[in-house]
Order: C-alpha cells, then structure tokens, then sequence
C-alpha cells in the first residue's frame, strides 16, 4: 500500500452484543476485547502506522450497571498491561478527578508526550473515562494529541460517540459490520486498502 494512514483511531464497539449472543453476560464480553486490540496493534505495526487511539470508555459509559463499569474499567488495565508488552509507548487519557478512572492508569495519564515520535515505537492512546465535554471544559486536554487520519469503528454503528472531536474533523470513517470481539486482521486490511481509494484533500 503507498499511502498508510499515520494515525489511526479505533472504537471498538460490540462487547456487549457479542457476550449476549454468545450466551454471556453482558459485562463478561470486555474481557473477550482484549486479545483483538493487541492483534490490531500488531497489524498497525507491520504497516508502519505511527500512532494509534483506543476508545477506552466514556463518562457516559459509566451511567451503565455497576458490574459493566467494574467491567470495562478493569479491562482498561489490562489492557495498558498488555500494550505495554509490546513496543509502543503508551499515553492514557480521561477525566483522572473521577471516581470512575481506574487509579493503576493514573502514572499512564501523568506522562508527558514527547513531540516527535520514538523511532521504531508505535505510539498508543487509550481513551479511559473521556468525554467530549470534559476534554472542551478543560482547554481541549487532548490536544496533544495530533490529527487522526482514518477511524475504524466495529459493531456497525455508524456515529463517532463524542470521539475526539478536535482531532476527527477531517477524519475518513470506515464502519466494520462485525462486532469487535470478532476482530480479523483481514478487516483492518480491507480498512488500509479501503483508505487508499479516498481522496484527502483536508478542504484544499
């Protein structure tokens, strides 16, 4: 592929439909999104993308069951744990003044952002208790945060839920109809080559 997105942001959306057609319990399907991130992050990284956003959860999220909070926020820490596996440097983001962000997370949130990119490192931000209001309320807290090239969001919605807004406006969107627990590298793949045939102009 000639032209690679360099920052690619992900919404991986579907948990909890997956866990409910699989007999599970709602909360259970965050669990089962944790081995496709890393695989996602894999396939990033043998493409030569330079950086990568999770959508975590939101605070609206948290207007959820408590056992589904408990769920999703515990599975933000592992899934920090995991990233930090690999080779990337990882930078958390979300409103650290709640009750609702996980406290492993906050040496993660604390980290300066160099300005230019570790050579050979992908970088990773995962989104954890953010929302779009807080991020606005607080002088767009994410603003270190460059300009995202391609969304991919799984689970078939088409809307971008409050996901980063300063960095979306001249973002191409791809929809994958498969619900994120399902994660194929072949839909990340089909999500490159789809992004090969748009035509970014960014309003020029």
């Amino acid at each position: 592929m000639k032209r690679i997105p360099k920052h690619i942001g992900v919404i991986p959306d579907g948990n909890r439909r997956w866990a409910k057609q699989n007999g599970l319990k709602k909360e259970d399907g965050y669990t089962y999104g944790l081995a496709p991130g890393i695989r996602l992050l894999k396939a990033a990284q043998e493409c030569g993308v330079q950086e990568l956003t999770f959508y975590g959860f939101t605070v609206d999220n948290c207007k959820r069951p408590k056992e589904q909070v408990l769920s999703f926020s515990k599975a933000c820490v592992e899934a920090a744990k995991m990233i930090e596996q690999e080779n990337t440097e990882l930078f958390v983001l979300g409103n650290t003044d709640s009750s609702c962000f996980p406290a492993a997370l906050l040496p993660h949130a604390d980290r300066r952002r160099p300005p230019a990119y570790t050579e050979g490192k992908l970088r990773v931000n995962l989104l954890t208790h953010y929302g779009w209001e807080w991020d606005m309320k607080n002088g767009w807290a994410s603003r270190g945060i460059p300009r995202i090239d391609l969304v991919i969001r799984w689970g078939g919605m088409c809307r971008l839920s409050g996901f980063l807004p300063l960095q979306t406006v001249y973002s191409d969107f791809y929809i994958v109809r498969e619900l994120w627990p399902d994660f194929e590298e072949q839909q990340f793949l089909d999500a490159l080559q789809w992004y090969q045939r748009q035509d970014v102009t960014l309003g020029g």
